[in-house]
C-alpha cells in the first residue's frame, strides 16, 4: 500500500505537486481565518495577496539555503540566513498589507506608521509556518532519496558478491569432479564412461538449470545423488557411504549449489589413506519449511592443521558466505570437528 502510494506520487509532474501544495495551504488558512467572522472570500483574497513573499521565502530556503548549508551540516549559517529571509519576507508582507491590503480590504482603519518593528516581526510569523513545512518536506524527500540510493548500493554490492560466489562454485565443483575422472582413467577403470555420463548430467544442470536465485529442492537432491554416485564409483569398497533423504517434495525451493559443498567436504575428510575404515553419512530431512542436513564423516587424526585447512578449500568458505547473504537470520550452521570425525548440521528455513 505504501509502495503503491509512493509510486503514484512519483508519477505526478513536479509543477502539479507545487500547485497542489500551495492550493492546499491557501485553502487551509483561508478557511481557518475565515471561520472566525465567516468572511471566507476576503480571507482567500488576503492569502493570495501575500502569496508572493511566502513563495520567495520558501523557495529561497528549500532550493538555496537547505542544499548549500543544512545538508552540508553548516547549521549555524543555515539558521542565521533563514532568520534573515523571514525578516525580509515579513517586511515585504507588512509593506504589502500597508499599501494594498489596508486601503482595499480595510478602508478607514488605522494600522500605525509604516516603520513598525513589532508589526514586521508579527508579519514574519505568518511566513515561517509554510517555510518550515516546505523545508521539512524537502529535507525528508532528500533523506528518502539518500536512503534509497544507499539501499540500492547495498543491494548492488550484495548482488555482485553473490554472483562472484556463484561463479566460484562451478569451477570448484568441476575441478574436483575432473580430478575424480582423471584418477579413474589412470587406473584404466571400466567405470570411467559412467563417470563421464554422470558428469554430463551434472554439467547440464549447472549450465542450464541452476542459473536462477532459487531452484527446486528436488533438483538439488538429484545433483547430490549424482555426485555421491560418482564418489562411490571412484572409491569403491574403500569408502562406506550412507545417504538418507526424508520428507522432500516438489514445493520447496532453495538457492542452487548450496548443499553440495558440504558433501564434497565430507568426502575429502572421509577418504584418508590413514583411516582404516573410512565412512560418510548424509541425512537430509524436510519438516514443514525447515531443511535439516547432517553430514558426518570419518577423519584421520594424522592430518595436520595446515593440511586440514587446505582440504577445506574455498568450498566451505564460499557456502558460509552465501548463507549469510541469502538466508540472513533464517539458517543455523554448526560444525563439530572431533579428532576422528567431522560433523556438519545445517538448518535452513526454505521458501515455497
Amino acid at each position: 500500500m505504501q509502495a503503491s502510494f509512493i509510486t503514484y506520487y512519483q508519477r505526478i509532474p513536479r509543477v502539479w505537486k507545487h500547485i497542489l501544495f500551495w492550493l492546499a495551504f491557501i485553502t487551509f488558512f483561508a478557511v481557518l481565518y475565515g471561520s472566525f467572522n465567516e468572511d471566507y472570500a476576503k480571507q482567500f483574497q488576503i492569502q493570495l495577496l501575500h502569496l508572493p513573499e511566502k513563495l520567495l521565502a520558501t523557495y529561497l530556503t528549500i532550493y538555496i539555503l537547505l542544499p548549500r548549508y543544512l545538508l552540508k551540516e553548516r547549521y549555524g549559517v543555515f539558521f542565521s540566513l533563514v532568520l534573515i529571509v523571514l525578516l525580509v519576507a515579513g517586511f515585504i508582507h507588512w509593506t504589502t498589507a500597508y499599501f494594498i491590503e489596508l486601503p482595499v480590504l480595510w478602508d478607514g482603519e488605522y494600522w500605525g506608521p509604516l516603520w513598525y518593528p513589532s508589526k514586521i516581526l508579527k508579519s514574519a510569523t505568518y511566513i515561517y509556518p509554510v517555510v518550515v513545512l516546505a523545508a521539512l518536506i524537502k529535507f525528508f524527500k532528500q533523506w528518502y532519496k539518500y536512503q534509497q540510493a544507499t539501499q540500492q548500493l547495498v543491494e548492488d554490492k550484495l548482488s555482485a558478491e553473490l554472483k562472484f560466489l556463484r561463479s566460484q562454485v562451478h569451477p570448484h565443483f568441476l575441478f574436483n569432479t575432473l580430478n575424480n575422472l582423471y584418477a579413474l582413467t589412470l587406473k584404466k577403470s571400466d567405470n570411467a564412461p559412467e563417470v563421464v555420463l554422470k558428469l554430463s548430467h551434472l554439467l547440464n544442470y549447472m549450465l542450464y538449470e541452476c542459473n536462477t536465485d532459487r531452484v527446486s529442492l528436488l533438483k538439488e537432491i538429484e545433483l547430490l545423488e549424482n555426485y555421491v554416485s560418482l564418489e562411490k564409483l571412484r572409491y569403491g569398497d574403500r569408502l562406506d557411504v550412507a545417504l538418507n533423504i526424508h520428507g522432500v517434495n516438489g514445493a520447496h525451493k532453495i538457492a542452487p549449489m548450496l548443499i553440495l559443498p558440504f558433501i564434497e567436504n565430507s568426502f575429502k575428510h572421509g577418504t584418508s589413506d590413514e583411516t582404516e575404515s573410512s565412512w560418510v553419512s548424509i541425512d537430509l530431512a524436510v519438516k514443514g519449511n525447515t531443511l535439516t542436513l547432517k553430514v558426518d564423516n570419518s577423519k584421520s587424526n594424522e592430518v595436520s592443521k595446515d593440511e586440514q585447512k587446505y582440504r577445506e578449500g574455498i568450498g566451505l568458505q564460499n557456502v558460509k558466505r552465501r548463507l549469510q547473504l541469502l538466508y540472513p537470520g533464517n539458517y543455523d550452521l554448526r560444525i563439530l570437528d572431533e579428532d576422528d570425525s567431522y560433523l556438519v548440521v545445517l538448518k535452513i528455513e526454505m521458501e515455497e
